[in-house]
């Protein structure tokens, strides 16, 4: 065999794991000599196993610390170092892309061509330009129209690999046991679980073209996939129907975010979400921009009102505000569906749950200090659950909004009378999702139950 380039693929368990098995898992002119960690804790120190590798690769491939990353290059003589995580801002891809090119090797990004998998059923793929936009929303929003239409939908989510990578190639995910049954991270849950108590079947994991075959064939039927995307990705599946979320809280991002403005400039609908809570210079920010990079999109104007349990757990009471973790930490917002829910319910203050974090959580607000007074849902593992209920039940406040899409009396004990925060995609004015999905349907000659 003639010398295989040596590759090294920078990643946070997802995108890197799926370029591998598109590009390089059987190609013989590369070598993939190492996987690098970034973004989620507790990622590193494992192997790429064997057993998803293939035939080149018997013994695996190692994960390091990006950190490491300029040392690894000069050990293991890398050539290419392929960027594969998603959600960063130019200056910081391009700040990686330095070091890649000062220690002698080449920066990669590889695009939809090469990674894009083709589907035999019909294939709708929703995503956003930053984490935190409302794409779950739209996901659900999208999925509940096709099936008030008798179609059967599976949706397939970006992946979160974040434990034993063997058992995770191909997860099916149709009941809330099988949450606990592939013990799941709490940021799996606040994804899978809206799917699963609507009443539709999701499938995630590793090995993204087994899933996908596994979904076609899924026993309840599929009419269409859903590719609900993660992280401001492009799709892994060759969409028919292309929707990107933006978001006008942090106008100006789909213009310098990777791959968030890939993703926008993919899409054939742009739903321009939170504008019932936006200012409208940012939303119009937003309008100039997506004529400017996607003249073709279809825009809907679109809000997500939030509801609560109980009202009387928030008005007038000192609260501590949970928000979905990775909206705070790489999503980078100030605010979620939980603060606003404390502000219209009338809560008297927010309370600064910093002076009681212990253990990761400690860390996490070291890592990203511009979270500030929130609290975000951290619970990669067994040790970030404990310590986020020991923070929480340390937290001297009067209430718990819990502005997660879980809820988190389910999985620790919450000492503190609390309320969920739901929140829905609406649509405003015209066009509206309906009127896109229904033109759509007739052109990809779907049968419907109406």
């Amino acid at each position: 065999m003639m010398d295989r380039r040596k590759v090294i693929i920078l990643g946070a368990a997802g995108r890197d794991f799926h370029n591998f098995n598109t590009f390089y898992r059987n190609n013989e002119q590369y070598e993939v000599v190492a996987f690098t960690a970034a973004q989620i804790p507790d990622i590193d120190g494992r192997k790429y196993p064997a057993e998803l590798a293939g035939n080149l690769y018997p013994d695996g491939i190692p994960i390091y610390d990006e950190e490491k990353l300029p040392q690894l290059i000069r050990e293991l003589d890398a050539r290419d170092c392929v960027f594969s995580y998603s959600d960063i801002p130019y200056n910081k891809v391009m700040a990686v892309s330095a070091i890649v090119n000062a220690n002698g090797a080449n920066f990669i990004l590889l695009g939809p061509g090469e990674t894009m998998i083709k589907s035999k059923k019909p294939v709708i793929a929703v995503g956003a330009v930053r984490t935190g936009c409302g794409k779950s929303q739209t996901s659900r929003r999208v999925i509940e129209i096709l099936m008030k239409r008798g179609l059967k939908v599976i949706a397939v989510r970006h992946p979160m690999p974040y434990g034993d990578l063997v058992a995770q190639k191909v997860q099916r995910y149709a009941t809330l046991d099988d949450l606990k049954k592939n013990k799941c991270t709490v940021e799996e849950m606040e994804e899978y679980e809206p799917h699963i108590v609507r009443g539709n079947v999701i499938y995630a994991g590793v090995d993204y073209e087994a899933i996908l075959r596994a979904a076609e064939q899924d026993p309840d039927g599929c009419d269409i996939i859903l590719w609900d995307g993660g992280n401001n990705d492009f799709p892994f599946y060759k969409p028919d129907l292309n929707i990107t979320v933006v978001d006008p809280f942090r106008a100006g991002h789909e213009k310098s975010y990777y791959p968030g403005e890939v993703t926008l400039r993919m899409a054939d609908v742009a739903v321009i979400n939170k504008i019932d809570t936006a200012a409208p210079e940012d939303i119009q920010t937003i309008r100039n921009n997506i004529e400017e990079l996607v003249p073709g999109a279809v825009v809907v104007d679109a809000a997500s009102p939030i509801r609560v349990d109980d009202p009387s757990v928030i008005h007038g009471k000192k609260v501590l505000v949970i928000e979905d973790g990775p909206t705070l930490t790489h999503g980078g917002m100030k605010l979620g569906a939980g603060t606003v829910a404390a502000r219209k319910y009338g809560a008297a203050a927010l309370v600064d749950p910093r002076p009681f974090t212990v253990g990761k959580l400690k860390d996490t607000f070291g890592i990203y200090p511009e979270i500030g007074i929130l609290l975000p849902a951290m619970g990669y593992g067994a040790e970030q659950l404990h310590d986020m209920e020991k923070t929480i039940n340390n937290t001297d406040c009067d209430a718990v909004v819990i502005g997660t899409p879980i809820d988190l009396n389910r999985i620790i004990k919450i000492n503190k009378p609390t309320t969920r925060v739901y929140y829905d995609l609406q649509e405003i004015g015209y066009p509206t999702l309906e009127t896109i999905l229904d033109d759509w349907l007739e052109k990809q000659k779907l049968q419907t139950g109406e």
